[in-house]
C-alpha cells in the first residue's frame, strides 16, 4: 500500500456497490471520515448512523499514515477493518484513502482531490489526543466545510499505567 513517499497519499476503495448494492444518488452529502486508531470505535459508529439517518450520504475513511512509521501497512488495516463497519453504520458505500502523514496535509489533499460537503474529525481522548493538541479541528476547519467532532471515550478502569 505504501507509495514509498510518506507524504504521498495513496489511495484504496472498498465499495458495497461493487458487490451489486446500489450507489447513493447524486444529491447525496459528501462526508469525508478522517480517523486512525478510532476508525471503528462506537462513538463514530453511532455518529456515522446519524449523519446518515438525516439524509442521504456518500461517506470516505481517509485515514493518514502514521508518523511514527509510516511505510508499515497499519494504515491499510485499519481501512480493512473500519469499512465495513462504517458501511453498515452509514446504510451504503465508503470509499477508503490513506493519506500523508501528517493529518491536517492528507485532509487538504482529499478536499482538493474531491469536494466534500462535511467532514468529521474521530480522535482518541483529548488527555491522549494528538490531533487535538494540535488544533486539528480548528485548522481543517478554516479549510472550508463544516467540522463534526467524535470522541472516543477514556476507559474508566485501572489500566496498569500511570499516566
Amino acid at each position: 500500500m505504501s507509495s514509498g513517499d510518506p507524504d504521498r497519499p495513496a489511495s484504496t476503495s472498498t465499495s458495497t456497490a461493487s458487490r451489486g448494492e446500489q450507489r447513493p444518488s447524486e444529491g447525496a452529502t459528501r462526508v469525508l471520515v478522517v480517523a486512525h486508531r478510532t476508525a471503528a470505535t462506537p462513538k463514530l459508529l453511532s455518529a456515522v448512523e446519524a449523519r446518515a439517518s438525516r439524509g442521504s450520504c456518500v461517506f470516505t475513511l481517509l485515514v493518514p499514515r502514521p508518523y511514527w512509521d509510516p511505510d508499515t501497512e497499519e494504515a491499510a488495516a485499519t481501512l480493512e477493518l473500519a469499512i465495513p463497519l462504517l458501511e453498515r453504520a452509514g446504510g451504503g458505500d465508503v470509499r477508503g484513502i490513506i493519506g500523508a502523514t501528517d493529518p491536517l496535509v492528507a485532509v487538504r489533499e482529499a478536499l482538493d482531490e474531491a469536494p466534500f460537503d462535511e467532514v468529521i474529525i474521530s480522535t482518541l481522548p483529548r488527555h491522549v489526543s494528538r490531533w487535538l493538541r494540535r488544533d486539528l479541528p480548528h485548522r481543517v476547519a478554516q479549510l472550508g466545510p463544516p467540522v463534526t467532532v467524535v470522541t472516543a471515550e477514556a476507559s474508566e478502569r485501572e489500566l496498569g499505567y500511570k499516566l
